[in-house]
């Protein structure tokens, strides 16, 4: 990895020995304060579910038309399901990629008595002619929340913080699951498979096909390409871990460039997230590294929100104006107001 563009940091250092794990823990705090993304390696993550899950997109994505459509978003008042090409947007760009949106399975709340976040409690959307998508799905998502939950112990300690940290403050964690192609463009000026933009949560571990570029992360100001790495998760932070420690760790913008006809791209993002109704209260770090927090990014079109539905519900509504037109229009409405 002796070109990689980001930090390649191996998690499976934590299990060494008190050295190693302590080294760990300061090269996490250096790569996200200082670039807000990196490799890692050494998650424990069996190839073999790897290869199952790569079949698994690649099956979905080959499906007739009618059986993508029959589970697609718009039927979804929670935001799941499937996204046709061009159903995305990414500050009010079209994003070139489809994709299934996998949530956790829940039964849906009643609007009218509840928070408006959450609307995006609700059961999944799942293909009937693919059955065998949802059980690679579920063992996906438990191996990632176990990294997760070790990164944010990892990361409560580096900032001087409990272990426990994270555990205490995050409740039932609010997962999503994107399962992503990007189609092959033939034009000659690069095209958006997704905008500019920074996650509006905690943690994302993205898996990204082997071979495959197009993801770019911007570093002082340029666009640096972060291909896959073999073995590797590309790891970023969201918008709620730069307002957790203000700005010292920082949430990076990044976006993904369409691959050239023929070629396509399947990409998964895990995003690991507090349970909507949770509100992360700044910590309190040690007076060396808050002399280094660079405060929160202002940003009047963005707001960042310290309690975690709104700030979801904030990028669902953008992202998808037809879902929130159909669903939603009450709070569409509201936000023009």
């Amino acid at each position: 990895m002796a070109d990689a563009t980001l930090p390649v940091l191996d998690l499976s250092r934590l299990d060494a020995g008190p050295e190693a794990a302590a080294g760990f823990r300061a090269d996490l705090r250096a790569a996200t304060h200082d670039v807000g993304f990196f490799y890692l390696t050494g998650t424990g993550v069996p190839p073999e579910l790897e290869a199952r899950l790569h079949r698994a997109a690649r099956d979905f994505f080959a499906l007739p038309e009618a059986d993508k459509l029959a589970i697609e978003n718009v039927n979804s008042p929670h935001f799941r399901g499937y996204t046709r090409i061009g159903g995305e947007r990414t500050q009010g760009r079209v994003d070139w990629r489809e994709q299934i949106d996998i949530g956790p399975e829940r039964a849906a709340l009643d609007p009218e008595t509840s928070p408006d976040y959450a609307r995006l409690i609700g059961p999944n959307l799942w293909p009937q002619a693919q059955p065998e998508l949802r059980e690679v799905v579920s063992e996906w998502h438990d191996h990632l929340s176990g990294v997760a939950r070790k990164l944010l112990r990892a990361w409560a300690l580096a900032l001087g913080a409990e272990e426990s940290y994270f555990d205490e403050h995050f409740g039932e964690p609010s997962t999503l699951i994107k399962i992503v192609r990007y189609p092959g463009k033939d034009d000659p000026t690069p095209q958006q498979g997704v905008g500019a933009h920074k996650d509006s949560g905690v943690l994302t571990l993205l898996w990204v096909e082997p071979g495959k570029g197009g993801l770019q992360v911007q570093r002082d100001g340029e666009w640096v390409d972060a291909p896959a790495v073999p073995g590797a998760f590309v790891v970023n932070i969201g918008e709620l871990l730069e307002y957790a420690t203000q700005g010292y760790l920082i949430a990076t913008n990044h976006r993904v460039i369409s691959p050239t006809y023929p070629e396509d791209r399947i990409s998964v993002p895990f995003f690991f997230n507090p349970a909507l109704d949770a509100r992360l209260p700044i910590i309190e770090l040690p007076a060396e590294l808050a002399a280094e927090a660079r405060g929160v990014t202002q940003d009047p079109t963005n707001p960042i929100h310290a309690l975690y539905g709104e700030n979801a519900l904030k990028s669902r509504l953008r992202a998808h104006p037809d879902v929130a037109a159909i669903h939603h229009a009450d709070l569409v409405a509201r936000a023009g107001a």
